[in-house]
Parts: structure tokens; sequence; C-alpha cells
């Protein structure tokens, strides 16, 4: 909770300057009410509107839950309904009474789930609750305001969906929001994942509600998040378009390239292999979705912008290749800081790599260049022994043709004379 309140302190000191966050679509999937399934519960925020951080979707990953959080209300009091709920959720709360704090502010609202406390949602809403029988029968409800609450222990879900006043595709909200409520029912009996169906429901909202704009996801048994993947760069902005390409990838060594930058590239600049394009709905569901192919990295010793992503994507390539290898890694990336696709470290050696095969995790540990370098120096196949005898025939050569500029008259007149 501790890191929880700390991120929550620097968003209330920063929203002086920020305007009205407003998060107009939250959902909440769970399939698997046992915690079993390491994506059977996920959750996310999605907006058309400015300022789309990581506090519209919180996460706990000790206690398993999340707060997901909108509303036309006031920012400060959007944060305090935060704070009270999570403080009400880390002392054994459900669901339906972690989202009832929300009921204490004015237009605000909470949509609060994990595996095992079910979802609810409380404040100001509107909002469809998914519930899936045993026997695969599918039940769709309406609330609007109040509180509404997915018992534990069920399969279902819970979608609120608004739209932003100056969204092109404002009014169309009720419609998409009855129909995805409905795809997220099939998709539960059809037996996919919450992770998957979270994914599809930002792909349906964004291309036919148009509340398109990151925020982000969780997956809340792995506790996984997207972290600042979609949100916004700077204050007062939009986040990341979930409906457009968010990267291009090379399958084959995991050179990548995120969009704009990405339109110059059809083909991996490494290999020539022909580069796949990633949605950012796509993107979103692989990040939190846990897989057999699926490698958690971690990068220590540098904090070189695109660093970690870049070795997160070479690590995986190599991964897929040669498995859980310290040293074909460690190859790996020495490729890649050759090709220049790694810049400002220096070459690793297989000891800097620290692979957890049982938890599908490796950590890299760089040491960083000195003196601003963005490449390590040559390999070059000569001793240097070598090398210092040739600076020393360099040197002495360059002396010579010294002396015989300087004394090119006397020379020649000495020649002329013979």
């Amino acid at each position: 909770m501790r890191k929880i309140l700390i991120l929550l302190s620097i968003f209330l000191i920063l929203f002086g300057f920020i305007a009205t966050i407003s998060a107009t679509m939250n959902v909440i999937v769970i399939t698997d009410p046992t915690g079993q399934d390491i994506n059977g519960a996920a959750g996310g925020s999605m907006s058309f509107a400015d300022n789309m951080f990581q506090s519209t979707f919180l996460m706990s990953k000790e206690k398993q839950f999340v707060v997901l959080s909108g509303g036309e209300g006031d920012s400060n009091n959007r944060l305090r309904a935060i704070v009270e709920s999570i403080s009400r959720l880390e002392n054994g709360a459900t669901a339906s009474e972690g989202a009832a704090a929300a009921s204490g502010y004015s237009g605000i609202r909470l949509m609060v789930g994990g595996p095992s406390i079910g979802a609810a949602v409380g404040g100001s809403f509107d909002a469809y609750l998914i519930t899936v029988e045993d026997d695969n029968s599918i039940q769709i409800t309406p609330y609007s305001g109040g509180l509404a609450v997915l018992p534990p222990g069920e399969k279902g879900a819970i979608i609120h969906l608004r739209n932003t006043h100056g969204n092109p595709q404002y009014g169309t909200a009720t419609q998409v929001r009855r129909e995805t409520a409905l795809n997220i029912g099939r998709m539960i009996r059809d037996g996919y994942s919450a992770t998957t169906i979270v994914g599809q429901v930002f792909k349906e909202v964004s291309n036919d509600a148009g509340e398109k704009y990151g925020g982000g996801a969780v997956n809340l048994v792995a506790g996984i998040s997207t972290g600042d993947m979609f949100t916004p760069e700077e204050i007062n902005t939009t986040g990341y378009p979930m409906n457009e390409p968010y990267v291009k990838i090379c399958p084959n060594d995991g050179w990548s390239s995120g969009y704009p930058a990405a339109e110059n590239y059809d083909t991996c600049p490494i290999d020539g292999t022909p580069l796949k394009v990633i949605y950012a709905y796509d993107a979103l569901t692989d990040a939190i979705t846990v897989t057999q192919d699926s490698v958690s990295v971690s990068v220590y010793g540098s904090e070189t912008p695109g660093l970690s992503e870049t070795t997160s994507e070479v690590v995986k390539a190599s991964v897929s290749k040669y498995g859980y290898d310290a040293n074909a890694i460690a190859g790996s990336l020495n490729k890649g800081i050759r090709n220049g696709l790694i810049v400002s470290v220096n070459y690793v050696e297989p000891k800097d790599i620290n692979v957890r095969a049982g938890s599908k995790a490796v950590g890299v540990y760089y040491t960083p260049l000195p003196d601003g370098r963005t490449s390590p120096p040559w390999n070059l196949p000569v001793s240097s022994f070598v090398l210092d005898i040739l600076g020393s025939i360099q040197t002495a050569i360059g002396i010579i043709l010294v002396l015989l500029v300087i004394f090119r008259s006397r020379l020649l007149k000495s020649f002329q004379k013979k």
C-alpha cells in the first residue's frame, strides 16, 4: 500500500497543474474466481479525455486488487475516494465495500475487483454487469449509479462506458456498451482468458465508441501492469490511441521500432526480415498475458531511454529461439550492441545474465560506457603490442615526412649538384 500512496501523493502535487481526469471506460473481467489461472482476472481504463495516467488503474500486487477510477467530479475528491477505497481493501474489505467509497464524493466513480473479492462499481456510472453461470447461460444487467456487484466466486465482468464531450463519435456509448457487454459474456462462456477479453474490449471500444486513449490495463493474478506504455507523455495531453499501430517488430532477432519512427521501416535493418505490425490493443494484451513463451525481463545498471524496451525484445527473441541460455542471451545482446540496436552500454558476458527459467524471468546487468560514448571500442583480432608497434612506425614515418618538408630546398639543391 505504501507504494500506491506514494504514487497518489505525487499525483496530488501535480493536480494543481492538471485539468480534470476522466476515464470514460472502465472494465474488470474475472474468468477464474479461484485464482488458479494466471490470466484469470484483469481490468483496465481508457478515455477520449486527457491525463489518463496510472492513477486511473492502480493495482496492488500483494493483495491482488485493482482500483479503476473516473467520473466528472473534482480530481482531488477522486484521489481521496481512491485512498479511502484502498485503505478499506487493505483491511480486508470486499469489492463492493471498496467501490462504495465513491458514494461519499459527488460525481466520482470507482470500479474495484480481484480474483478472490469479486468486482463492483460505485458512484456515478452507466454500466453492465455480466454473469456467466455453470450452464453457460449469459446474463447482462444494466445499472446506472449507486452500486453494482459481481459477488466473489462468480465468473463475470463489469463494464462502464460513457462518451467524452468533443469525441467525434459522441452518442455511441449506449449501444457500444451493450454490444461489448454481450461479447464479454460470450468470450467468458467460450473459455477466453480475462486478459484476452480486456484486450478485445479496448479494441472494440476504441474503434466503435472513440474512447480510445490510454490508460492501461493490469493482470491481477500475475501482478503485471502496462505501466506507462500508453499513458500521456505530458500533462494535459492524451495518451496513446489504442486502435492504432504501436510498434513494428522483427520476429527473428527482436529488433523493433515504435511509431511514428516505425513508418520508415518495412524490413528489419539487421537481417531483412519483413516486420510485423503490432496494434496498441494487441500490445496491451501481450503485455498483461502470461504464456508459455512469456519472459519477464529486468534491466539494471543504466537508465538510457529505450534501453529496457529494446533489451526486453532482444531477450524474448533469444529465449524463443534458444531457450533460457545465458550464453545465447549474452550473444544476442552483444550482436545488438555491435549493430547499434543497443547503445550506451558495454558488451555483456554470461555472468551478467541472471536466468530464472522456473519463473520465466531474465535479469540483465549492464555497465554504462564512460564519457557519454554510445558504443564500446572495437574488438580487433590484433594484440595491443602489435598496435603499439604500428603506432611507433606511423610516428616515425610522420617525423621523416616533416623533415623532408623542412629540408626540401636543401635536398633538391643537393640532388641538382649531383
